[in-house]
């Protein structure tokens, strides 16, 4: 196969968007992808029955919108056919005893709609979202921007000059704290409290951990700026955007094919990659890897000296909770007996509230099937009709506290095998238990459902090598593999020990999500 500027391996959000930036560069590059089709986590298909089109994994797009990639190529992927289709009401919760908080995309309307659940509250949100945007030109340079680097440390220099050294300090300090003491100490009411308490799950946080309350500002931020948008037609459509962009600008994509190792030239560079079918092809400015460290290390690099010297990091590089998927194909839209304003959300979340989120997370954690888990309804033909024949509907459900390893079930009603391995019998055991605590708040809800596939951590891995265990974010979030030490403690941007060999994807900086960051900031900085 005829040689390239660089080759990239693995075609999900990050690969692409490195490929279009690259390209628009004037690069020439082959982008391979061993599925037989490009995005990784971005991925439709008619999986419950015929005309009805799910987003098997991700769907929302906020990150992408809002990234700095967007800014640069969301033109062109629009020309080429991509869309978005928005709500006004991009979030909510529902708890058990069916009372429920709704989020417009309304600064007003939120502010009114909290401080109706606790005196003070509409004035505390107001407070906190005024500070998240003063401080957002600087907060998003840092969660985006490449962090070893004279850009970085010029940003940092100014804010120490603007606020003074102690209380940049300071205001680290305070972006460390915890969702649970910030929602306990900023606000009153239990209904903000679950409302935001599973957003952290998203990132791959708990609601103890570190750093969790930065978070959920960023999120509420932009989730009342840009909603909750989802692609028209799924995301199929804005995959199709980006291959017509690539080749467009001259760029290749090659599916199907299974990279087996990366050669390196007699100067130690990166130089080609070898396919499993024995293809050699020449990488004559880099290759770029979009996949974990198990599987660059672990594979690719299996007979490199830099695998054994990197083997240790590997080692102790650590995956973090497994997700479930589950689709419905229903034969009306969903009737919430909350109201009708409910069937207009795009995301929303049932739970217990705060205490339930942490419960159910630290039960995953320890292997076990949560009693009572977090559950993220999604409601793609709210907004986007196209997804379903006429006046029928689909859901999209995600389960961010399903364990990679199963030792047991909390509640004791379903038994796991020795093996610790999740089988089909497990995950419908599960779904059905999911679709008993959501269900309970749609009128007849069974009676509309014309089909259900579910998907356990174990068939996600199976779709994509990265997702280890069913992890969706690449590996743990939290402060010690994360930003800077991400994904190892001596890691410096997207470079590896191998010169002219990069890693970019959910496993390095700036981490998980559809912004694309880690493809964005490596194209800006190759030439």
């Amino acid at each position: 196969m005829e040689g390239s500027d660089y080759v990239i391996v693995g075609a999900g959000i990050n690969g692409l968007v490195a490929a279009a930036m690259l390209g628009k560069k004037g690069r020439k590059v082959l982008l391979l992808e061993r599925n037989d089709r490009i995005g990784g986590c971005l991925r439709t298909e008619e999986a419950t029955a015929t005309g009805f089109f799910h987003d098997v994994m991700a769907t929302t797009l906020v990150l992408f919108l809002t990234s700095p990639a967007y800014g640069v190529i969301g033109k062109d992927l629009e020309a080429r056919g991509f869309k978005v289709a928005h709500s006004d009401l991009p979030t909510g919760v529902i708890r058990p005893d069916g009372s429920h908080l709704l989020f417009s995309r309304d600064r007003a309307r939120n502010v009114a709609a909290f401080e109706a659940c606790g005196k003070g509250d509409g004035d505390a949100f107001a407070s906190e979202m005024s500070e998240t945007g003063a401080d957002a030109a600087f907060l998003f340079a840092l969660l985006g921007g490449p962090l070893w680097s004279r850009q970085t440390a010029v940003l940092l220099a100014r804010e120490a000059w603007k606020r003074g050294p102690r209380a940049l300090a300071a205001w680290f300090g305070e972006a460390l704290r915890p969702a649970r003491h910030y929602l306990e100490a900023t606000y009153a009411s239990d209904a903000i409290h679950a409302l935001w308490a599973p957003w952290g799950l998203h990132c791959g946080l708990n609601p103890e951990s570190a750093y969790s309350a930065q978070m959920i500002k960023v999120i509420a931020f932009a989730v009342e700026m840009a909603g909750c948008p989802v692609a028209v037609g799924g995301a199929r459509t804005l995959l199709s955007a980006f291959e017509k962009l690539i080749a467009d600008q001259g760029g290749r994509i090659q599916c199907g094919v299974d990279v087996d190792r990366i050669e390196t030239a007699p100067d130690g560079r990166a130089r080609a990659v070898v396919l499993a079918a024995g293809e050699r092809i020449e990488a004559a400015q880099g290759v770029i890897c979009s996949m974990t460290p198990t599987q660059l290390y672990g594979r690719l690099l299996r007979d490199h000296p830099s695998s054994k010297q990197m083997a240790e990091s590997v080692r102790h590089y650590r995956y973090g909770k497994g997700d479930m998927q589950i689709h419905y194909a229903l034969d009306a839209p969903p009737r919430w007996k909350g109201g009708e304003d409910l069937a207009k959300v795009a995301l929303l979340h049932v739970t217990p509230g705060l205490d339930g989120v942490s419960r159910a997370a630290n039960e995953c954690e320890r292997g076990l099937l949560p009693a009572e888990p977090t559950i993220c309804v999604g409601q793609p033909t709210a907004l986007d009709p196209s997804r379903a024949p006429e006046g029928k509907a689909i859901l999209w459900l995600q389960l961010p506290e399903a364990p990679r390893l199963l030792k047991g079930d909390a509640r004791g009603e379903i038994a796991t095998p020795a093996d610790g391995r999740w089988t089909p019998d497990v995950r419908e055991a599960y779904a059905d238990r999911v679709e008993a605590l959501f269900s309970r708040h749609i009128e007849g809800f069974r009676s509309h459902v014309i089909a259900r596939r579910a998907y356990s951590p174990a068939d996600l891995e199976a779709m994509n090598v990265n997702l280890v265990g069913g992890d969706p974010y690449g590996g743990y979030c939290g402060l010690d593999q994360f930003f800077l030490w991400r994904p190892f403690a001596g890691s410096t941007n997207h470079k590896t020990p191998v010169p002219g060999l990069y890693q970019i994807g959910a496993s390095t900086h700036p981490g998980p999500g559809l912004g694309g960051g880690s493809g964005f900031l490596l194209a800006s900085a190759l030439k």
